[in-house]
Formats: C-alpha cells, sequence, structure tokens
C-alpha cells in the first residue's frame, strides 16, 4: 500500500514536471518566432541603412568633386 501510494506520488510529480516542461517549451517557441521576426528587420533595416550611407558617399564624393573643380578654376 504504502509502496502504491509512494509510486501514485511519484507519478504525479513526474506528470506535473512534464506539463511544466511542454509549456516551457511553447513559451520558447512563441519567443524563438519573434527573436527570428525581429533579426529579420534588423536585417532588413541595415541593409537600408549601408544603402542610405553608399548614397551619402557618393553625394559627398560628388561635392568634393565640384568643390576641387571649383578651386581649380579660381
Amino acid at each position: 500500500m504504502k509502496d502504491d501510494a509512494n509510486l501514485l506520488q511519484q507519478t504525479t510529480r513526474l506528470s506535473l514536471q512534464v506539463d511544466e516542461l511542454v509549456a516551457e517549451i511553447k513559451q520558447l517557441r512563441v519567443e524563438n518566432a519573434s527573436l527570428v521576426n525581429q533579426r529579420e528587420g534588423l536585417v532588413e533595416e541595415r541593409a537600408k541603412l549601408i544603402e542610405k550611407n553608399e548614397l551619402a558617399r557618393v553625394r559627398v564624393d560628388a561635392m568634393i568633386s565640384r568643390l576641387k573643380a571649383l578651386e581649380s578654376h579660381t
């Protein structure tokens, strides 16, 4: 009898632990999906910033060339 009660108690405890693990896995999956989406957004934002930076560099180079041309004409 005592062994049956102990076994039932252990089984109940294990069942609760499994339920907790399942809940934790679900939460981790939600967090992982969120992080994947966030990373994709950051990758897109980085690409846009790189493009803007390149455009700004081209414009600055063009301004420098024009200034040098003006300077050589004076």
